[in-house]
């Protein structure tokens, strides 16, 4: 799976040219954020009652040099994320705690289960992995948080930034994995 930039371009000016906030996003957000909430009660779950048994810990840095150090630690039923009130960049939908959780499940569901990085290739297939995890209504906030945030910080930051959060829906050409998959046979979906 790669991004193509142009794609990653359009994605990022869409991205950065929506309001902070839309009221008509706030369903999907909602079913984001309960389907996040299950997955990270299955991922921390004990392993003798289903669970994965992940301990999580809220570090204030980032905890990882990279994907490698990640999954070595995950490996040992570990994960630290990066806490979300750490960074200065609030989400106006999302607690803390939602945020921090969701970063939680998006490393080990989305860059753990393929096994690829952080760069923009590696993010796209962890958006695309991960939204299989998804409702159709809670995917299209699923690429707002993902694909949409990072696009931004890789095609228009430039120095690694994240971009201010918002509670938006990115148009479907965007946000739904079937047109992606439509789009580029060569990926498995």
């Amino acid at each position: 799976m790669r991004l193509d930039p142009a794609v990653g371009v359009a994605i990022a000016d869409a991205y950065a040219s929506a309001p902070v906030r839309d009221e008509r996003a706030y369903p999907a957000y909602a079913a984001f954020c309960r389907e996040t909430v299950r997955q990270y009660h299955f991922m921390v779950g004990r392993a003798e009652f289903g669970g994965l048994g992940v301990t999580v810990r809220i570090v204030d840095t980032d905890p990882y040099p990279d994907a490698a150090a990640m999954l070595a630690d995950l490996r040992r039923r570990r994960l630290k994320v990066w806490a979300s009130a750490a960074s200065g960049n609030p989400h106006p939908y999302l607690s803390d705690a939602e945020n921090d959780m969701f970063r939680a499940v998006h490393d080990v569901f989305g860059h753990a289960a393929i096994g690829r990085g952080f760069d923009r290739h590696g993010e796209e297939a962890a958006w695309l992995k991960h939204s299989t995890m998804y409702s159709p209504l809670a995917g299209r906030a699923l690429a707002t948080e993902t694909r949409g945030q990072n696009c931004v910080r890789i095609f228009r930051c430039g120095d690694g930034r994240f971009p201010a959060q918002k509670v938006v829906l990115l148009p479907r050409t965007f946000s739904d994995p079937g047109l992606v998959c439509a789009e580029t046979p060569a990926v498995t979906c």
